[in-house]
């Protein structure tokens, strides 16, 4: 099997077809508009038409101008527009996919993955009704101790420090023990 093969099928398998799934009903939902039947996922997302639709609801004004017509460089730019949006909504730089990703079809996975980063981003954006997409991220929980609660957790010994509750490894012999011969 060449190597290009070998990435195709390596790619193919990180695509969860449920994922997929789940972000198209949140790209409708939010649209409110169904995706053209009979339309493969990833060629409706290529032009990059309906991501700057999708960041314009949750953010309206995040691309000033989406390209409905033109060459491949117009659909690109609508998906370039989209990732910068994107990052300005908080959504972290190592979350978004490649351009290439989605416009040559490549990691389809790593595009729907970026589509649940934006969902996971719209729970920290109050302004946004909803609907969200994925689990809500966790919130930070500081906690102040006292000294005192300092100093009293010092004298604690931890299971790591070589105390098990009284469970040893004495007496367990695992292969062969140890010979040494002197002489040879």
């Amino acid at each position: 099997m060449s190597l290009e093969r070998q990435v195709q099928a390596k790619l193919a398998a990180k695509r969860d077809v449920q994922q997929d799934k789940e972000a198209q009903e949140w790209i409708e939902s939010i649209l409110g508009a169904k995706f053209p039947p009979g339309q493969a996922y990833e060629d409706v997302l290529k032009d990059g038409t309906i991501l700057c639709e999708v960041i314009n609801k949750l953010a309206p004004g995040s691309v000033s101008k989406i390209n409905k017509s033109g060459g491949q460089f117009k659909f690109m730019e609508n998906i370039n527009n989209f990732q910068a949006a994107i990052k300005n909504y908080g959504v972290a730089d190592i979350d978004v996919f490649q351009t290439v990703d989605l416009w040559e079809k490549k990691d389809i996975a790593g595009v729907t993955n970026t589509l649940f980063a934006l969902g996971r981003q719209t729970y920290r954006h109050s302004e946004w009704p909803g609907p969200w997409l994925g689990p809500k991220p966790s919130e930070e929980n500081k906690r102040d101790f006292s000294e005192e609660q300092l100093k009293a957790g010092q004298t604690i010994i931890g299971l790591q420090a070589g105390q098990n509750k009284g469970a040893t490894q004495a007496g367990q012999n695992i292969g062969a023990g140890r010979k040494i011969i002197i002489g040879k």
